[in-house]
């Protein structure tokens, strides 16, 4: 670009979204004397979604800024706990985070997931139209405009994506109140209720049940409670 210099220094926490050399305090960059700061920060790899402050010669500014000669700009991370106004926190996530969708509503967090590939447009637009915060690792549909809400997901470990996400928006948790299948409110059942869901095995030991009040499933404390509680635990003990 042949229009105006400025330097960037990019925060820490964003640095894997810039190359090497924009890690090194602030680096110059040229930029076309028209498009905004905000455009001039994607254009660098950083998502909106994961930029907090931005600051110009000490003075926080506007995503719309548009940059000048000689300025430097400073490129924080989002602040947490963040907060988003307008609506009920509750997520959408793609169709890469199937794990980390279970376990938020293992947590009792509102948490709608995609399990088939329907396409940035299509996540953008359920995003907006429920209001939910999507959460992905795809910088592209992190980008799109129509988006509600959105954050990276840092991590690729099902853990440490959960930890992360808790950390950020620090939802309400409600253990054992959604259906990890398909997000729905649990109610309590009786053995009659959801009898025909169970082997005979199952029918002889266990008494208590639930059941998702949208797609029926029941649910009883099985072979697999244990490592479910530890989840729970582990969450409630961060929150402290």
């Amino acid at each position: 670009m042949n229009g105006p210099e400025i330097h960037v220094e990019v925060a820490p926490a964003l640095h894997l979204f810039v190359p090497a050399a924009r890690r090194t305090g602030a680096t110059p960059l040229g930029t076309d004397g028209v498009s905004t700061l905000g455009h001039v920060i994607e254009s660098l790899g950083v998502p909106l979604t994961e930029v907090g402050a931005l600051e110009v010669d000490g003075r926080e500014v506007p995503v719309s800024h548009i940059p000048r000669a000689g300025e430097t700009v400073r490129v924080r991370p989002v602040d947490r706990p963040q907060r988003v106004p307008g609506a009920p926190l509750r997520f959408l996530l793609d169709v890469h985070l199937g794990t980390l969708a279970r376990r938020l509503r293992l947590l009792g967090v509102d948490t709608a997931y995609e399990s088939t590939d329907i396409g940035d447009a299509a996540l953008a637009a359920r995003s907006a139209a429920e209001k939910r915060v999507m959460l992905s690792r795809d910088r592209g549909l992190l980008r799109r405009r129509e988006l509600w809400a959105g954050a990276f997901v840092y991590s690729t470990r099902p853990d440490d994506q959960l930890h992360d996400v808790l950390d950020r928006f620090a939802p309400d948790l409600k253990p054992w109140t959604r259906c990890t299948a398909c997000n729905g409110l649990l109610k309590q059942a009786t053995k009659a209720e959801v009898a025909d869901q169970l082997k005979h095995g199952t029918q002889r030991t266990y008494d208590v049940f639930a059941q998702c009040t949208e797609c029926g499933r029941a649910y009883w404390k099985g072979a697999h409670h244990d490592q479910l509680e530890a989840i729970v635990e582990r969450a409630l003990a961060a929150r402290g």
